[in-house]
């Protein structure tokens, strides 16, 4: 019988410390991951499924099969699983739990990119939202910098509160860290020198006005062409950075949207994680510049994330 990863099995296997390095080395080695496909089942609830294949010549392949159901009451709307394979035989090797596998790749991506993006004294991290990304994405950025406080802003102070308590409970939280629930947003930006945000609105929710000199954005919830997580003017200010550019040039509306009205020019897309991991880019140039790291996600993350698990099973 082919072995399942629960999600706790998942979590095990991932500690950030090892998932971030990890993802370092793969970013540089020989790995194919196509265009993911994208299938609506039902136009009526607008249900669909995704399909995200990647492999390596020598070693694993895998797909990460996604389902979401929006209008699902009494059950997540969104459905995820990865299947291994080894490459040379084609034979399946494990099933995973694919929604762990995803909330810790895609954290350890955004870490991975602060270490080259961030500066290297930056200390307080705000974190915008309050979805199932959100205590991912704060824990794993403590791996990359010294983080002393995280701040937590979210539309319900209430919400805010039970990130921070899932923040607080996380194995791999450093145990001096300082939480802190903000409800001024303008005021919450302007201290921080890392700015997460891990939302689906539509709308931008962080200003330029917001964001000094020197300040580092990780925008990683908006994964469609139709969603925004910041203005124009800040993307104008800010030199940019993506998991990839394939992805973030089709996906990212913070990019497809300002580089159509010319808020942002393409030269100002610097380097994808291939490159930063590469060493051909060497990331933030100066203390006072502004950066943005873009992600929408890629596959290869999944493969390497997957990849760590069956190791360790």
């Amino acid at each position: 019988m082919i072995p399942y990863f629960s999600k706790e099995q998942v979590s095990t296997a991932l500690p950030y410390a090892t998932l971030i390095p990890a993802l370092r080395q793969a970013f540089t080695q020989d790995m194919t991951a196509p265009k993911r496909h994208a299938h609506t089942l039902s136009e009526a609830d607008s249900s669909s499924l995704l399909l995200m294949p990647v492999w390596q010549p020598q070693g694993h392949l895998g797909v990460k099969l996604v389902t979401v159901a929006p209008h699902n009451t009494d059950m997540p709307t969104v459905h995820a699983v990865f299947i291994l394979f080894d490459t040379k035989t084609g034979a399946p090797l494990a099933l995973m739990d694919g929604e762990e596998l995803t909330l810790r790749r895609t954290a350890a991506a955004s870490a991975l990119a602060s270490s080259y993006a961030s500066r290297n004294d930056a200390q307080h991290l705000l974190l915008v939202g309050n979805g199932s990304l959100a205590p991912h994405v704060a824990v794993a950025h403590c791996q990359s910098r010294a983080i002393s406080d995280i701040s937590i802003w979210g539309r319900s102070v209430e919400k805010s509160a039970k990130t921070a308590q899932v923040i607080r409970e996380h194995a791999e939280l450093p145990a001096h860290i300082r939480l802190h629930i903000v409800e001024d947003l303008a005021s919450a930006c302007h201290a921080a020198d890392i700015i997460c945000c891990a939302t689906t609105s539509k709308t931008p929710i962080v200003l330029s006005d917001y964001v000094r000199a020197g300040t580092h954005l990780d925008l990683v919830g908006g994964f469609k062409p139709d969603m925004r997580e910041v203005d124009d003017s800040l993307m104008s200010r800010a030199t940019v950075f993506v998991d990839t550019y394939a992805g973030a040039l089709a996906e990212a509306g913070d990019i497809t949207q300002t580089l159509a009205n010319g808020s942002l020019l393409k030269s100002a897309i610097v380097a994808e994680l291939a490159e930063l991991c590469s060493g051909q880019h060497a990331g933030r140039k100066s203390a006072a510049e502004i950066t943005v790291f873009k992600s929408v996600g890629t596959a290869l993350e999944d493969l390497c994330a997957a990849n760590l698990v069956w190791a360790g099973g």
